[in-house]
């Protein structure tokens, strides 16, 4: 239980960062598999699925509502450390994955094209991000409020697939910094009983959420289609995404406090992001 909440909050801090994908964590920590059979059989195996769901939505509803002040921080005063932490979690989940496809030829065309098109997506999704959008300015009426179901719906899509980055979607959808206001917002009401606030965040995050919890399933059952019939495919799709993401990161980095110092704590956080996946990752 301590660990799938631990897992959990490792997909919830993944989905606050721009360019880090939550699905690659779950690919990452071995979940990925697990999490999409119990979303798509929650009906026909419901004490198993929420066994595991549970406990996974809790961590990451806690690392979201916990975090997400904290590494707004870390991400705007110390960028390069945070971010290769990222890397390392995520270079980490490479032996887990390339157990999937052992005994497979890696250079087969049929397993190079699916590695190439989803490097080359990640890739474009991290350069076509770096022009941040203006945060949208939310005037609740029932317009708005659809809207907001959309960007839910888009933005789990897109969370649960690795390699995708849910936060950067929001982020070109210019969603991203209204929705983390939001939620911080959320905190502030609660900690100091001002129910007006309350309700007003509620207004927002509820049709979002909605969209979020829509989008999730509705993403789950193509996923399972589509390892049901190329699976091996779509591992190599996952690998090509994984590979990409370091790059991605690093290429959104803000390197102007580089220096040697800094340079040494990287490889730091690196390694400790390599070593969480290790014990995180695999079944």
């Amino acid at each position: 239980m301590i660990k799938s909440i631990l897992q959990g909050m490792v997909v919830g801090i993944a989905n606050i960062i721009p360019g880090v994908s939550g699905g690659t964590m779950m690919v990452a920590m071995g979940l990925y598999d697990k999490l999409i059979h119990s979303i798509t059989h929650i009906k026909s195996e419901l004490k198993e699925s929420l066994k595991l769901l549970i406990p996974i939505f809790v961590g990451a509803g806690l690392a979201i509502v916990i975090l997400s002040r904290l590494f707004e921080y870390l991400l705007e005063f110390h960028p390069i450390p945070t971010n290769f932490a990222f890397c390392g979690l995520i270079a980490g989940s490479l032996p887990f994955i390339l157990e999937k496809v052992k005994g497979s030829k890696p250079t087969k065309i049929g397993n190079v094209i699916p590695f190439l098109i989803f490097f080359i997506i990640v890739i474009l999704m991290a350069v076509l991000g770096e022009n941040e959008g203006v945060a949208t300015t939310i005037s609740l009426n029932p317009i708005e409020l659809i809207k907001l179901l959309g960007v839910g719906i888009i933005a789990a899509a897109t969370m649960v697939i690795p390699g995708v980055s849910g936060s950067m979607m929001l982020m070109l959808l210019g969603y991203y910094e209204t929705i983390l206001a939001y939620i911080n917002r959320t905190v502030d009401a609660l900690t100091s009983f001002n129910i007006g606030s309350l309700i007003d965040c509620f207004l927002v995050l509820v049709p979002f959420g909605i969209g979020v919890v829509l989008g999730i399933f509705l993403i789950a059952k193509l996923i399972e289609w589509i390892f049901s019939k190329w699976e091996i495919q779509a591992y190599y799709a996952i690998i090509g995404l994984i590979v990409a993401s370091p790059i991605a990161i690093l290429l959104k980095t803000n390197w102007a406090s580089f220096s040697i110092f800094t340079l040494i704590i990287s490889i730091i956080t690196f390694a400790l992001g390599w070593f969480i996946a290790s014990k995180l990752g695999g079944e």
